[in-house]
């Protein structure tokens, strides 16, 4: 392993484990949080960095869903809070997990890897369980984002109402 794939290596497992604070300490990946800040930066960083592969390996898929996930990442951080920034932050971090679970897998356990490339057909229910997570979550979040602004306009009904009641 070359010492850019390790420091690439390490960069990229860091929003793992800032997107999974940031959900179970907020619900969901938000910029605006010290860890939402981290998990946009090593994000950033991380995906920017998979790019020097190109010099060795050429362009690949993997280098098309980096794209994706660069815009994912740029568009969440880039707009203000609510469905579009949720929905474009979750992604991204799907696409995180789809990336560490098949480079994971192609390499473990030594000697026997579960995985022979990202096209093996064993990494299919590894990857539906990340779907069914994603979408647990994203409805979650969604649902939330929701009911707080059906809450927030009946406060601002009742606040005028009584308003003009006075």
């Amino acid at each position: 392993m070359t010492a850019f794939t390790l420091a690439h290596t390490a960069i990229s497992l860091l929003p793992v484990g800032f997107g999974f604070y940031a959900l179970a300490r907020h619900g969901r990946i938000d910029p605006h949080t010290r860890s939402g800040r981290w998990y946009v930066g090593t994000m950033l960083t991380g995906t920017v960095t998979g790019f020097g592969f190109l010099f060795t390996i050429g362009f690949t898929p993997g280098q098309v869903l980096g794209l994706v996930t660069l815009a994912l990442v740029l568009a969440g951080a880039l707009r203000r809070p609510g469905y579009v920034q949720t929905t474009a932050l979750t992604t991204s971090f799907l696409l995180l997990m789809v990336f560490l679970t098949t480079e994971t897998l192609k390499r473990f356990p030594l000697g026997h890897p579960f995985a022979s490339g990202p096209a093996d057909p064993a990494l299919i229910p590894v990857r539906v369980a990340l779907l069914v997570g994603y979408l647990a979550v994203l409805g979650r979040q969604l649902w939330s984002i929701h009911a707080d602004r059906v809450f927030d306009a009946r406060i601002a009904r009742f606040l005028a109402l009584s308003r003009q009641a006075a």
